[in-house]
């Protein structure tokens, strides 16, 4: 429980980093802020390699040593860590993000199954699915494809559970991520894009948005509006 100042007797603290948050800092993460900045920050203490790499699971301390919450850390970012969760009998494990991705798809059930085939529905929306970073969109339903971006070293750390809990539970066989350059390099991430299951959507469909017709390139975002 946040707050409590007991570290669980599990061997998370050992392994994971550890971020200690600057006195008086810790009040945005005790009303429920998910992001930490730099300049919260007193220390991070752990292994290098796992300071280096973006994602690694961190918990976060006050200065009196009070678990406040896990954490998803990246030193190449801005955003230095975005929070998993405030509970701290919760690990950030594989039930953990298959859970978050399927109540994602619960919560955005009845907009996918009220879509057209010709529509594209948001099925994850990053902090407020509770996958810092993650949004994933649906065009064409079951016989259609995914579309995924990984904008944040958290959930890039857990692209496969990911997709697999993806793959799961929406039937859909074809997923594909689409890199948005200037976030992933914000975050230090490789600049990647391509099919991570079934088929590479085609280079062009045709899609509606309030009544009005567009060709979309699902690879990219990019759309134009029919004259």
């Amino acid at each position: 429980m946040a707050g409590s100042g007991r570290r669980p007797a599990s061997i998370h603290w050992k392994l994971m980093l550890i971020i200690t948050i600057i006195q008086g800092k810790e009040k945005s993460l005790l009303a429920g802020e998910p992001w930490i900045y730099a300049s919260a920050i007193d220390k991070v203490d752990g292994k290098p390699n796992e300071k280096m790499k973006p994602g690694s699971t961190a918990v976060v301390q006050s200065s009196a040593k009070k678990f406040l919450a896990r954490a998803a850390y990246n030193s190449k970012s801005q955003i230095r860590a975005r929070v998993w969760t405030f509970d701290e009998a919760q690990p950030v494990d594989h039930a953990l993000i298959k859970g978050r991705v399927q109540a994602a798809l619960a919560k955005s059930a009845p907009a996918a199954k009220k879509a057209r085939p010709d529509q594209v529905v948001k099925l994850v929306n990053a902090e407020a699915d509770g996958l810092p970073g993650l949004l994933v969109e649906s065009f064409g339903g079951k016989d259609g494809y995914l579309i995924c971006e990984f904008q944040a070293g958290g959930v890039e750390a857990w692209k496969v559970p990911i997709v697999q809990a993806l793959l799961a539970g929406t039937g859909c066989k074809n997923v594909y991520e689409r890199c948005d350059d200037l976030v992933r390099k914000g975050e230090g991430l490789p600049l990647v894009a391509g099919a991570l299951a079934g088929d590479e959507p085609p280079d062009e469909v045709i899609v509606t948005d309030g009544g009005v017709k567009f060709s979309l390139d699902l690879k990219t975002g990019h759309r134009n509006r029919f004259r």
